[in-house]
């Protein structure tokens, strides 16, 4: 076997991305506006039936300046998925509110329906305070309905859009739908981040397609793309010269990096046929094994796959967890990483409300995400699954 290095997931450019780019310099496009811009935003709009699109230069930007369309102001209640990456609630904190975190459920990782009208009941009420001294300490109002709720489509698996926007419907609370890891996944034959109000995308380098750094907003309500994309360009007032009357932000994607995301987008069914194809791979060497468990798709569910992430039960394996695999590979310059910190145990979230068990810190203690790059050879998945058998094999010897 060979040594070289394998990636979590690394870009993989589908051939047309320098050709977009070469266009940029031979027009002298190179400043944050011009053709590709336009032509990624327009791909985007006819590739996910959104109604508008807006390309930014992260999804952090884009969950942000969202919030902002949502009226997220200092001390409001944001319903937040807890099990994520930090990008989804960092930005509440950026206006002031107050993330509310929500546990996730089984069948698909992500936020859990009935915790999450446990919370808001608990906002709405008051109670939430009696609970949780930090909420005394942030807001003087205490009852008050949350300003979104704000779902994650977990390494590309959809989350419960139904029964959360059944339930955001009944309390009249707009969905922001993050489907920065599920660029392509879809519910129901409707593609993710069309579900709620707004929705985002990231173009981050190791996202399924990428723009380097990217991301998108992606909206039916016109209005909003108009709203975000002057906050986006530093909210410069249409006059000759530079008026500001209020305070914007340099988001916008630029229009090299529009050229680099036109060439991935055309190329991302592909992409998504080749990860659910890894993702098959693994379960097809992987799936028997005593103590290692795989996340299925829900009827009328289609993941992009983008990491294929699986349980490791301890007590089936005779004690070896997803840190020791991952120790293991890495001596074999494969890189494997464990399932996101739930929010609700980071220090910089410390005493923020959390509603819900025990399940999304049971899926952090077992979880592990293994290479899923669209550009990994059958070679580079036989070392993958033959280094994590013999990982079990070696610790299993060990112990007895």
């Amino acid at each position: 076997m060979n040594n070289n290095k394998i990636w979590l997931s690394s870009p993989h450019m589908g051939g047309n991305e320098k050709k977009y780019i070469n266009e940029a310099f031979e027009l002298n496009w190179i400043a944050p506006v011009g053709h590709n811009l336009n032509q990624f935003e327009k791909a985007l709009e006819d590739y996910t039936q959104c109604g508008h699109a807006l390309a930014l230069n992260s999804g952090t930007a884009a969950l942000h300046l969202s919030m902002i369309l949502l009226g997220v102001q200092p001390g409001d209640y944001v319903i937040c998925q807890s099990l994520t990456f930090c990008a989804s609630a960092n930005p509440v904190k950026y206006l002031g509110g107050i993330p509310v975190f929500v546990d996730s459920e089984k069948d698909t990782w992500n936020m859990c329906p009935e915790a999450m009208e446990k919370a808001i009941q608990a906002c709405l009420d008051g109670s939430i305070a009696d609970s949780f001294p930090s909420v005394k300490e942030l807001t003087k109002t205490f009852a008050r309905k949350p300003k979104a709720i704000i779902p994650v489509h977990l390494y590309g698996m959809p989350a419960k859009m139904k029964e959360i926007k059944a339930i955001a419907d009944k309390y009249g609370i707009p969905v922001l739908e993050d489907a920065a890891e599920a660029v392509g996944s879809e519910l129901y034959g409707e593609k993710c981040g069309t579900f709620g109000e707004i929705g985002v995308l990231s173009f981050n380098g190791n996202k399924i397609i990428t723009t380097s750094g990217g991301g998108a907003i992606l909206s039916q309500n016109k209005a909003y793309i108009e709203r975000a994309k002057f906050l986006a360009t530093q909210a410069k007032e249409n006059t000759p010269h530079y008026e500001h009357k209020e305070i914007g932000f340099n988001y916008r994607l630029s229009n090299v990096l529009a050229g680099i995301g036109r060439g991935q987008l055309e190329v991302l069914p592909e992409r998504i046929q080749r990860r659910r194809k890894v993702h098959d791979f693994y379960l097809d060497a992987l799936g028997g094994m005593e103590g290692i468990t795989f996340l299925k798709e829900p009827y009328g569910y289609l993941s992009n796959r983008w990491l294929t992430c699986v349980l490791v039960d301890r007590e089936k394996t005779g004690g070896v967890g997803p840190q020791e695999i991952i120790q293991y590979l890495a001596a074999d310059q494969i890189e494997a990483r464990p399932l996101w910190k739930p929010m609700h145990l980071q220090e910089s979230f410390e005493g923020a409300p959390f509603f819900g068990g025990y399940i999304a810190e049971q899926l952090f203690d077992q979880g592990l995400c293994l290479p899923s790059g669209s550009n990994m050879t059958d070679e580079d998945l036989e070392r993958v699954v033959f280094r994590v058998k013999e990982c079990l094999d070696v610790k299993l010897k060990k112990a007895v």
